[in-house]
């Protein structure tokens, strides 16, 4: 066998293994958007006798008084602060860590590669939480995302770092350039790659969160979109036509920022990897 028939067979091979992880599910979701109740309870995937993706759109929104308007407008806020907080709070700190080499380099390096394998603790941050009155708060929700997303960022920041010269904070030191002057103003700049990476991937993590807002942002007026899928199932009854039509919603931001920036991803991630 040839190696471009190889080639063509593996090409072939991730087109359809990308179809059916991924394509096939999202038709899924969408076909049973569009059915009624009692079709959509047959979880197949025949076409529905009767097209009412419109109508369980409606029914959807206005749900418990439009908690779903309420849930989009909490995560929105929830993914502009966190996000803005992210950037600014990793990139500093990975300016530190990757020009600044001292003893107690390893050791901070060591604790930030830690946070990505330690799980959080949900009781004693809630207990944390409480005690500095910022449980139930969305403060306190975006400082449990940040610190989420601490390590991950602040690897992929100091990675990216390493690519840029010392020779430039050398000239702008001798230009009379400070430490937060120096950054904000030459360093950041030169970022945007890989800040364009960070603000893509964690925007759809923290869009899509579920367990965190569940366990620190409480309360139907505090809901996200995830936990708004709570509205269509229970124990006995579950409205399998509304669900997936809220899943259809919820998924569509994520899912169209991410396409459209996913070049962007990949740039940003595949920056820092010539220099570490």
């Amino acid at each position: 066998m040839s190696r471009s028939v190889r080639k063509w067979m593996l090409e072939a091979a991730a087109v359809l293994a990308s179809v059916v992880l991924f394509w096939v599910p999202l038709y899924f979701v969408v076909l049973t958007a569009m059915k009624s109740a009692r079709e959509a309870s047959l979880m197949n995937l025949e076409w529905p006798s009767e097209v009412q993706l419109w109508q369980n759109i409606k029914e959807v929104v206005a749900v418990r008084d439009h908690m779903l308007l309420r849930a989009f407008w909490n995560s929105s806020v929830l993914t502009v602060l966190s996000i803005a907080a992210t950037v600014v709070v990793c990139s500093m700190a990975a300016f530190v860590m990757q020009r600044r080499q001292d003893r107690a380099s390893p050791w901070i390096g060591f604790f930030v590669l830690a946070g990505l394998i330690i799980p959080p603790a949900i009781v004693p941050t809630i207990w944390v939480l409480n005690e500095l009155h910022l449980f139930k708060t969305m403060t306190g929700l975006v400082l449990i995302e940040v610190a989420l997303g601490f390590p991950f960022c602040v690897l992929l920041y100091r990675s990216f770092m390493a690519t840029i010269p010392r020779e430039i904070d050398e000239a702008a030191v001798v230009d009379g350039y400070g430490g937060y002057r120096l950054f904000f103003t030459i360093l950041f700049p030169l970022l945007q790659p890989v800040t364009a990476t960070v603000i893509v991937t964690q925007a759809v993590a923290i869009f899509n969160d579920f367990t965190n807002p569940l366990y620190f942002f409480p309360g139907a007026k505090n809901a996200t979109v995830q936990l708004t899928l709570y509205n269509f199932t229970s124990q006995f009854v579950s409205q399998y036509n509304l669900l997936f039509t809220n899943i259809l919603l919820i998924t569509l931001p994520p899912l169209v920022l991410f396409l459209f920036f996913n070049k962007k991803i990949v740039a940003g991630m595949t920056a820092g990897s010539i220099k570490g």
